[in-house]
C-alpha cells in the first residue's frame, strides 16, 4: 500500500500565507488561519506543501492500519480557498445552509472570499468538526 503523501511538515504556515501573491487572498487566508487557531485552540501546521492544518484526525485503513491527516484545515487553490474537514458530521448541513456563498466537493468546502461567508457560522462548523475528528 502506498504511503500517505500529505503529512505534517516543519514548514511555516505563516511563510505559506506570506507567499500567496494575491493580497486579498493572502488576507483571507490569514483571517482563516486566525479563526481556526482561535476556534480549535491548536497551533497551525503545514500538511504537505499547501495545506494549513489544525489537530490530527486518525482514520482506519485496510489491514488494521491507520492513516492521519489534519482534523480541519485549508489551502489557497487556483480558484477558491479549499476548507477541509468541516463537512460530514451531524448538523453540518444545517450550518452550511446558513454559511453564505460556497460550493461543496467531495469532503471539501470551497469559498471564494471570506467576505462571502458568515464567520460565526464558519466558526461553529470548525469547532464542531474539530471536536468530532481531533484525536
Amino acid at each position: 500500500m502506498a504511503e500517505n503523501k500529505t503529512k505534517a511538515t516543519l514548514a511555516s504556515p505563516q511563510g505559506y500565507i506570506d507567499a500567496i501573491a494575491d493580497e486579498g487572498r493572502r488576507q483571507d487566508c490569514a483571517a482563516l488561519m486566525a479563526l481556526m487557531a482561535k476556534t480549535t485552540k491548536a497551533a497551525p501546521a503545514m500538511w504537505g506543501t499547501a495545506i494549513v492544518g489544525f489537530g490530527v484526525h486518525k482514520y482506519p485503513l485496510a489491514g488494521g492500519k491507520t492513516g492521519e491527516i489534519c482534523a480541519v484545515g485549508f489551502s489557497s487553490r487556483k480558484g477558491d480557498i479549499s476548507i477541509y474537514g468541516v463537512t460530514g458530521f451531524d448538523g453540518a448541513d444545517a450550518l452550511l445552509a446558513k454559511l453564505g456563498k460556497h460550493k461543496l466537493g467531495k469532503g471539501c468546502l470551497y469559498v471564494s472570499r471570506m467576505a462571502d461567508v458568515d464567520a460565526k457560522v464558519l466558526e461553529k462548523l470548525v469547532a464542531t468538526a474539530f471536536k468530532t475528528k481531533a484525536g
